[in-house]
């Protein structure tokens, strides 16, 4: 089978970038957004930018 990093179709809360990071890597996708959240926030925001940026470059299957 190949495994292919796409954005999730019935894991997602906004647009499905870190339900297809965590369904790729096998992880509980909402922890993933937990730590995704407290990042961004420590981090000024920057991680809003990226997942704006995977939003557009993550392919939707």
């Amino acid at each position: 089978m190949d495994k292919r990093l796409t954005r999730s179709m019935s894991n997602k809360w906004i647009a499905g970038v870190c339900g297809g990071i965590a369904e790729y890597f096998g992880w509980n996708a909402d922890l993933l957004r937990l730590i995704w959240v407290i990042l961004t926030v420590c981090t000024a925001f920057c991680g809003g930018i990226i997942y704006l940026i995977l939003w557009l470059i993550m392919p939707q299957y």
